[in-house]
């Protein structure tokens, strides 16, 4: 092998290791019945499981733990705008301190800074977001909390938390026609990239699972 041709690396220390997830938009349900919608970006799927990473202190994890379900919504690529007007507010109030030194601000209705509107769920409290792609209703499993050193002071470290996904909502438009396949060459999720949104770009092809 020529040893000239293989790429050059160096030691880096950026300043947050999202790599590349898709944009959730999770929907709970506040104490007084409203909803709160919480964007987030760390999250993995296995089988019926979906698990998420969320910091510490948030409105969104207050009430996962209360009432123990949510909607994992996948944001669309034409959703980025409102997502980032979503991003720098919380659902929390007050503010916690270490969030309000870096600009949050507390926002009751996300719905209406979002753009988006609520669709009743089938089987969990909190609402779905309509324009989402696809829409997750699922139920608390298993929180695991951590801390972490090099986490903001006072947020609180983060949670690992497990949930069983109970009903999918797609969208007509992204499904395979008479199957129960999302078509990845329609749908586009919106991703969070070294904090960047980015769209998935052009599908390469599909692996031997696909006709499983």
């Amino acid at each position: 092998m020529d040893m000239q041709r293989l790429p050059t690396t160096r030691v880096i220390h950026p300043s947050i290791l999202y790599f590349g997830t898709p944009v959730l938009l999770i929907t709970t349900r506040n104490p007084d019945g409203t909803a709160n919608i919480t964007p987030m970006s760390s999250a993995w799927a296995l089988a019926d499981r979906i698990v998420i990473g969320l910091s510490g202190g948030g409105q969104g994890l207050a009430n996962l733990r209360r009432e123990g379900e949510c909607v994992l919504n996948f944001a669309g690529e034409h959703m980025h705008r409102g997502v980032e007007r979503m991003a720098p507010t919380t659902g929390r109030d007050p503010v916690p301190a270490w969030k309000a030194a870096i600009g949050y601000r507390h926002e009751a209705d996300k719905f209406t800074l979002g753009g988006w509107h609520a669709e009743p769920s089938l089987s969990v409290k909190p609402p779905r977001i309509a324009e989402c792609p696809l829409q997750m209703e699922a139920r608390l499993l298993l929180e695991i909390n951590r801390p972490l050193e090099a986490w903001r002071d006072a947020a609180g470290g983060y949670a690992i938390v497990e949930l069983e996904v109970l009903h999918v909502h797609a969208h007509d438009d992204v499904t395979v026609a008479g199957t129960q396949h999302v078509d990845p060459r329609r749908y586009r999720p919106l991703f969070y990239l070294f904090r960047h949104y980015v769209g998935c770009g052009t599908p390469f092809g599909r692996t031997f699972k696909a006709e499983v």
